[in-house]
């Protein structure tokens, strides 16, 4: 919700020109009514509270990942946390790396529910921990193949299904990893940072019918960075000016903000959402 402001002059484009009943600075609810999202990935963590919250704010939602039951729990879920106003949740297994299965559920979601509006390429994966120099070929080739070039074929199945007509909304996953240097998963980390220029290509070559944005989440607490929080959580927290890691519904706020009308100006932008974790003095200084 936003705050009311004092009244007084009002900023051009500031929303002083909506008429009466919506006074500069009044409370606004974030909705997706009448709107359909597919969220890849969204059978755990961060990609099932993204679909989460973006059914609740009255979306049609399709799940996606490649394991049923994980879909079948993750739908159960939501359902179980929809309110009145939610909208329908429906799954479709697809393996993330696989163009193929990436074009079959885009089109599975526009079969369900007639459209597609909102797509969010959240699935990653991340089959190597050590230096980077070490990585070898086939683990370094799989990094990509769903971290970056998936991202860029979901995409591309999402335009042709409908979204270079009437318009839409990408949201790409990357990661403060992306902007940083960080031991053990420097090679995820290229990745990400690649995800964040494929944004931005990909926001100048859509506009104006697609916005493109991502989000940069820091550590969050879910299952696949478990390894990179367990151990040291309290040491962690205490360092970020937040004082607490993120979970996953942080993340899913930024993506509803990013993906609803009230960002309808912004496009080609990477959000970090890290809990100031890039405002920690590096270098070895402090």
């Amino acid at each position: 919700m936003l705050r009311d402001r004092p009244a007084g002059p009002r900023p051009p484009g500031s929303g002083g020109d909506r008429g009466p009943g919506a006074p500069y600075g009044a409370p606004m609810e974030l909705r997706l009514d009448g709107k359909t999202a597919l969220v890849t990935g969204s059978s755990r963590g961060i990609g099932q509270a993204i679909a989460g919250a973006f059914a609740a704010a009255g979306a049609s939602v399709m799940l996606s990942s490649r394991k049923a039951d994980g879909l079948t729990a993750a739908q159960a879920a939501i359902d179980a946390a929809a309110g009145d106003r939610a909208g329908e949740v429906a799954w479709h297994v697809a393996n993330a790396g696989d163009p193929e299965q990436a074009e079959a559920c885009v089109a599975a979601t526009v079969e369900r529910f007639g459209t597609l509006d909102i797509l969010v390429n959240n699935a990653v994966t991340n089959p190597y921990y050590g230096p980077m120099i070490e990585i070898d070929t086939a683990r370094a080739d799989k990094t990509v193949r769903v971290n970056q070039t998936g991202y860029l074929e979901w995409t591309r199945a999402a335009w042709h299904a409908g979204m270079s007509e009437h318009g839409g909304a990408v949201l790409n996953l990357a990661s403060i990893g992306g902007l940083s240097v960080e031991p053990g998963i420097g090679w995820y980390n290229v990745t990400k940072a690649a995800v964040i220029h494929l944004t931005a290509q990909l926001a100048g070559e859509l506009g104006p019918k697609v916005r493109v944005n991502a989000l940069a989440p820091g550590l969050v607490k879910t299952e696949f960075a478990r390894a990179l929080w367990e151990p040291a959580e309290d040491a962690i927290a205490g360092r970020l000016p937040a004082r607490r890691l993120g979970v996953p519904e942080d993340i899913a706020a930024a993506a509803l903000f990013l993906c609803s009308d009230a960002a309808s100006w912004i496009t080609g932008e990477t959000l970090v959402v890290d809990g100031g974790a890039l405002c920690i003095p590096g270098g070895g200084i402090g």
